[in-house]
């Protein structure tokens, strides 16, 4: 057997040897096939029908046998099998051709290089790619969808520019057709200019101060001015071919341009004079693209085949920086919009670099992409996200807010708007912390100052969209203000494409139906075909029937596979009859997992066998509905209740549609969980008024300011959560790499720790680990409302003598010799741990307060002993946190880490590596069992011994006291896969997945995800050095 695809029209052909007709055809897509490669099917989790002997049937005059599920030629059988087809469009999907239906389909993408990509002036959410395909594609980078493509032949695409406001048309420049503009919304090309001829045009700028001027640049060494109807109005010749050309954002009248013989070139376009204004040399081969700076006048940046990226000043007639760093050529330039310093390039050696122009540094390099990086974009009222688009055919989303940390945090911390917004000639000062200066947030400060009424949650809510990436930020706001009581008449009109809370979610979809009627009729299947079966046996039913046996008739009909005519008289029995037929039928195809279930199990009121069918699917959005408009009454109950007690079994489905309704929101949450889209999965517990859930993904998607920010809005119920979220982030201030004054931090830190309730003790943390001089240290102590360093020395004497540990510990780490907590910490632990009765709660909190001594006095010399010691307990303590947190992916790692430490260093602790290890293996025999091991691996029942052990370590754990914060973290990006910039994880020696966390030494590499979780339960390096991580 063997498969054949179409190139014109996508249909499937099915073949087998022995015969000269096709099997099956399947009529996949309108284009071609490009390839496609077929794959052994995954074994499918079925659903299991609640039926004692779901695949038996009595014989015909009782139950009849249910037909054999072939093929339409019923003498070949098609073997289970997958399709992974790519179309000519760019299409790709995964096709079941044994269901018939797409496990995975994205209708539309490039096949070749995305030479650039520009998002749309009016729309935040839309961004347009251009490609050597020869066609532009529009996307909806929430879904991540290609939602418009122009009609193509173009050749290659090398530049697309839109037009200014909500036009809702592209210019795009093409090799060998000159340039074209394109409506999208018409999806045709409405304006043609071919003033260059057949030499190829490099790039093509709409000027947005001035909508109907589109400038152009060729391969003939022109720079042509025209109106968007095609008048000439300048042609600027150069001595070579014109790469790039950009309009200055102060000044609409003029332009740049980068030119083959190295030089840059500023044209002033208000007079005729055909003659450059400047001309800029310095560049030492080639320069292609240069781009005018948004927020600075004069200031324009250039990138060169030499690779280097130089700046200019033009009322100074000099380059002020040259930015050295890429090893081949520069493609990709884009200014920040809000910060004017900021400055990224993308380059010919596969990578992205992030510059600080003020002293020319390198801030950071990504190495994502698999080839050479071309198009760079980001949106003014979503500053921080920014696109990207390569040789190797993919966009790629980034966000640049870990750059901006102190400055999120101010807008946290309610600071001074001095401190989030300023002006450009401030902001570029060297020693200047980051500062908006842009159009967005100067637009949010006049918002935020109009009100009067809770001003606060406004703000968060304004900066909260401006700073977050896209993906469910705006969603989780929506059921923000749900929560909070606003008026549905203010949601704005995307809501009901996103998560709805489920108070709307029955009124929106009826309504979406509605509409849909009184579009086009609906279309309604032609019912089960049924060929010709056995006469004697259809005679035979025809005569029951005639006598009035319908029963016997129903069961023949069912037994010849015509089960429309079987319901179809089946009330004539009975309407228990009737619905014992029906489940019958629905479950059938189940076991067929086929659609036509649908209205079978909705027919009979059988919610959960239609929900679960769902699940076992994948179409959780489905199940969710369903399960909705039961708990809404739409649905009549399975079974008939008697009049008497018609109140309490109402009451009781209620209360089964109820938890049925939360399990599918649970697999909803944790599958966009599990797929890096934490903040979608608090928007599923949102939906369903589970404040504290939502919050508990957030901060286990380390999404900690946006967690901090709704729990501000929605107040107590998020309380708990949002403190814990503060006490992360002040962490990640108090440890963050000092590329600005620590003092900034520090304070930082200090403000979101007073904004919790009862944070002395958090608050001593910070003061402890701050590495200050005697006076800073003691300014922080009075900021924190704690007594001088001098003075505690003293206090932890008395503590001492009163034999209170724990205040000992706390003053002589707040001290000038913080060193001596240590030994009494240790031998208080050591002590704890020496007794069988003992639980993590006793020994946590003076291990946690401990290991925040300042790391200059952990690494002394005569620390060593000590230093050891606490590695060592923190390492296992770390391993029973991991197990109560159940993050089983680090428990693992932490026991090793522990052995080795005791292997290695000389320590004197209450632990044997035997006890390590037979722990570990009871831990992981006894949660095999209770997660049941796969068909694969052979269960093996963990051993008596095993599970005492296991029982006496729960026993030790208790439960986590915060609900939802339990399991695995995922964060952002956690699927995304990587090219070139591979990496083995040092605690798994696997390659990592998504973000990648580098430890102390620069080489040594985890994933963020196993670093965040490790963190929160060790906060000692993996390495064994003493230093603390910080991947918050």
């Amino acid at each position: 057997m063997f498969i054949t695809g179409d190139s014109q029209v996508g249909v499937l052909r099915i073949w087998n040897v022995s015969r000269t007709t096709p099997i099956d055809n399947f009529k996949l897509k309108k284009t071609g096939f490009h390839c496609f490669h077929v794959v052994n099917s995954p074994p499918k989790k079925k659903f299991s029908v609640q039926s004692p002997n779901k695949n038996h049937y009595i014989s015909s005059t009782s139950e009849a046998v249910p037909p054999p599920n072939l093929t339409q030629n019923q003498a070949f059988s098609l073997p289970p099998g997958h399709v992974v087809c790519c179309f000519l469009d760019g299409g790709v999907g995964l096709y079941d051709m044994g269901a018939k239906k797409w496990d995975f389909l994205r209708e539309l993408g490039h096949v070749e290089t995305i030479f650039d990509c520009k998002f749309k002036p009016d729309d935040p959410n839309v961004l347009a790619t251009a490609s050597f395909d020869g066609t532009i594609k529009v996307w909806d980078i929430n879904t991540l969808t290609a939602v418009y493509t122009s009609p193509g032949n173009e050749g290659v695409i090398f530049a697309l520019s839109w037009a200014p406001g909500d036009l809702n048309c592209i210019a795009g420049a093409t090799s060998r057709n000159g340039a074209f503009i394109w409506d999208i919304q018409k999806g045709k090309i409405i304006q043609r200019f071919n003033e260059h001829g057949k030499n190829g045009i490099f790039y093509i700028a709409w000027s947005h101060k001035d909508s109907k001027r589109i400038a152009t640049c060729s391969g003939d060494g022109f720079c042509i001015i025209r109106t968007v109807d095609g008048k000439l109005l300048h042609k600027y010749k150069h001595p070579a071919a014109v790469f790039g050309c950009d309009w200055s954002q102060n000044n609409k009248d003029m332009i740049a341009t980068g030119c083959e013989d190295k030089n840059i070139r500023v044209f002033y376009v208000a007079t005729s004079s055909n003659q450059p204004l400047k001309v800029f040399s310095g560049h030492t081969a080639r320069v292609f693209h240069v781009k005018w700076s948004p927020l600075r006048e004069g200031i324009l940046c250039s990138g060169s085949d030499d690779g280097s990226v130089r700046i200019w000043d033009y009322t100074q007639d000099a380059c002020v920086s040259t930015l050295n760093g890429h090893t081949a050529p520069v493609r990709g330039l884009m200014w920040n919009t809000e910060i004017p310093y900021l400055l990224i390039s993308g380059s010919w050696d596969y990578t992205i670099k992030v510059w600080d122009t003020r002293g020319g540094v390198c801030l950071d390099t990504v190495y994502d992409h698999g080839a050479d990086v071309y198009g760079l974009t980001c949106h003014p009222s979503r500053p921080f996200t920014m696109a990207s688009c390569s040789r190797d055919s993919t966009v790629r989303l980034w966000s640049l807010i870990p750059l901006i940390t102190p400055l999120q945090i101010n807008i946290l911390a309610d600071r001074s708007w001095d401190e989030v917004i300023g002006n450009t000639d401030n902001a570029i000062r060297q020693d200047c912390p980051p500062l908006l200066c842009g159009k967005v947030s100067r637009d949010i400060k006049q918002e935020v100052e109009k009100l009067t009424c809770n001003p606060r949650a406004k703000k968060l809510r304004l900066f909260s969209e401006c700073l977050s990436p896209p993906g469910g930020s705006d969603n989780l706001w929506n059921l923000v203000s749900v929560i909070k009581g606003q008026d549905d008449s203010l949601l704005p009109q995307n809501y009901c494409k996103g998560m709805m809370h489920l108070k709307h979610l029955i009124k929106f979809r009826t309504s979406e139906a509605q509409e849909l009627t009184t579009i086009k009729m609906s279309k309604f299947g032609g019912g089960v075909g049924a060929p010709t079966k056995e006469k004697k046996l259809k005679e035979a039913a025809e005569i029951h029937l005639r006598l009035g046996q319908i029963q016997r008739y129903c069961e023949l009909m069912v037994e010849l596979g015509e089960w429309d005519k079987a319901l179809s008289v089946a009330p004539g029995v009975s309407v228990k009859y009737w619905r014992k037929l029906m489940q019958r039928r629905a479950d059938q195809l189940i076991q067929e997992d086929k659609d036509d279930v649908i209205p079978y199990c909705i027919a009979t009121g059988d919610v959960k066998k239609l929900v679960n069918f769902f699940v076992s699917r994948g179409q959780l959005k489905e199940a969710l509905l369903v399960a909705q408009a039961a708990c809404e009454g739409n649905m009549q109950n399975a079974h008939v209740s008697t009049p008497k007690g018609a109140s309490n079994s109402d009451d009781i489905h209620k209360e089964d549609f109820n938890e049925l309704l939360h399990k599918v929101i649970n697999e909803l949450a944790e599958w966009y969980f599990q797929d890096g889209q934490a903040v979608l999965a608090a928007c599923c517990h949102l939906a369903v008024d589970d404040i504290e859930l939502a919050m508990a993904y957030l901060i286990r998607g380390n999404e900690l300011e946006l967690a901090v920010s709704v729990g501000t809005v929605l107040g107590e119920p998020a309380a708990p959560a949002m403190h814990y979220a503060l006490q992360l982030l002040a962490t990640k201030c108090m440890m963050i790499p000092m590329c600005f004054p620590s003092v900034v931090y520090r304070n930082l830190a200090a403000d979101l720790l007073l904004m919790t309730p009862g944070s002395e003790v958090h608050l001593v943390k910070l003061c402890a680990f701050y590495p200050g001089c005697i006076e800073e240290i003691n300014d922080l102590h009075k900021k924190c409302n704690l007594p001088p360093a001098e003075e505690c020395t003293q206090l932890a004497e008395t503590a001492r003598a009163d034999g209170n540990v724990f205040e000992t510990i706390k003053y002589y780490l707040l001290s000038q010799e913080p060193e001596k907590a240590l030994p009494i910490g240790i031998d208080f632990v050591k002590g704890c741990i020496s007794n069988s009765n003992w639980t993590l709660d006793t020994v946590y909190p003076v291990l946690d307060l401990m290991s925040y001594i300042r790391t200059e006095k952990l690494l002394l010399h005569t620390c060593t002993e000590a230093r050891n010691e606490l590695l060592i307990l923190c390492g296992y303590i770390g391993a029973l946190l991991a197990i109560r947190r159940q993050y089983q992916s680090i428990v693992p790692s932490l026991y090793e880490y522990t052995s080795q430490l005791l292997k290695r260093r000389v320590v004197s602790v209450p632990l044997k590596i035997e006890h390590l290890s037979e722990e570990l293996d009871a831990w992981r025999a006894c949660t095999q069992s209770t997660k049941q091991s796969s068909e694969d691996s052979p269960y093996t029942p963990p051993s008596d011994s095993q599970r005492t052990v296991y029982e006496t370590l729960l026993k030790r754990l208790k439960e986590e006291p915060l609900k939802g914060i339990t399991g695995l973290d995922y964060v952002t990006g956690s699927n995304l896969p990587s090219h070139s910039d591979i990496h083995i994880s040092c605690l798994t020696g696997l390659k990592i997945q998504g973000p990648v966390y580098f430890l102390e030494d620069g080489k040594s590499t985890i994933s963020l995800n196993d670093a965040l979780m490790w963190a929160k339960v060790n906060p000692f390096s993996p390495l064994g050095t003493g230093i603390r991580l910080n991947p918050f």
